[in-house]
């Protein structure tokens, strides 16, 4: 069976003065037609530069250095760029943390949208008001009609981030990447956010990868997740059993870190130290330097991304069996 997209062995790595510096390192993973894969990790992990290395929208001095990416069986790492921009307007649509990053201050909403389809769609500026509203309608907003005609500072936080949302629908796509959608948000419109992204998923058969710090965010929304540490995968398996059953210490550090996940009370774990910069990755597991179970073999040997006996998880750990 074909894959949605296929991550195989991706590097990317930017070339600085004094050297290159690798932020990605053999990242692989899958991701099927209408699944959700979250990418957790904290800051620095190299969560986002993986979601813009899928579409190349890596910033210079970044670059792929390695691997390949096959979305709906194409490798798009040797697209030209123009047949590259058309994949991106069209099948793979990217939510940003900030909404004011994608939406334009001096324009409405609605010119904003119909502009938007009538770049990638040969359709009569009537058709492509129709979808823009069809689009708002779907995202909850009231009383759409009216709110074509407002500028993006007339909406709330909350309400900007349901235009985005509705803007990367517009075009039908297969795939939508949401980078942190819901950090600027206070936590209730963080839940609406999150419910509204899972219902779209479903209705829409899409693919969704949501790129975040929290867990607690990923463990509502997404069927897998990939923890990332450093440029690498750690760990990946099922949603359910890496919440209930962490096996990779970053991961169980992580879901420690949780509210909720001690008594009342109780002051909340935190991992010691902090990510690595691109500069000062240590030798051996990088995680190595903050892990309370590290070896001798920790500090000098890489450990591979191996497949445990449940064959639905692997993990990046010399302690784990």
């Amino acid at each position: 069976m074909n894959h949605l997209l296929e991550v195989k062995d991706l590097e990317v790595k930017f070339a600085l003065r004094f050297g290159e510096l690798t932020a990605i390192n053999g990242v692989s993973f899958t991701l099927d037609k209408g699944e959700r894969l979250g990418l957790v990790g904290e800051s620095g992990a190299g969560k986002s530069v993986t979601g813009f290395a899928i579409i190349k929208l890596v910033s210079k001095p970044g670059y792929i250095s390695g691997g390949q990416i096959f979305f709906d069986g194409t490798e798009m790492s040797r697209l030209p760029d123009e047949v590259m921009r058309d994949i991106r307007g069209n099948r793979i649509s990217m939510i940003f943390q900030d909404p004011m990053m994608t939406l334009n201050p001096v324009l409405t909403v609605g010119t904003q949208m119909t502009e938007t389809l009538l770049t990638h769609r040969k359709i009569t500026k009537k058709e492509a008001e129709e979808i823009a509203l069809e689009k708002l309608r779907k995202v909850h907003i009231p009383s759409p009609e009216r709110r074509l005609k407002q500028y993006p500072h007339e909406f709330s936080g909350g309400m900007r981030q349901r235009i985005v949302i509705a803007i990367a629908l517009l075009t039908d796509p297969a795939l939508i990447i949401a980078d942190e959608p819901t950090t600027a948000l206070d936590v209730t419109i963080q839940a609406e956010i999150m419910d509204l992204l899972l219902e779209l998923c479903e209705s829409e058969h899409m693919g969704l990868i949501l790129i975040t710090h929290d867990l607690s965010v990923v463990s509502q929304v997404t069927e897998k997740i990939a923890v990332m540490y450093a440029g690498k995968i750690v760990e990946t398996g099922l949603t359910p059993a890496i919440i209930s059953a962490p096996q990779h210490p970053y991961t169980q550090g992580l879901i420690k870190a949780l509210p909720g996940s001690r008594n009342q009370g109780n002051r909340l774990n935190q991992i010691p130290g902090m990510m690595p910069s691109l500069t000062s990755i240590p030798p051996g597991c990088a995680f190595h330097p903050r892990c309370d179970i590290r070896g001798t073999d920790c500090d000098m040997q890489v450990p591979a991304l191996v497949e445990k006996e449940d064959h639905n998880r692997m993990v990046a750990c010399h302690k784990v069996r």
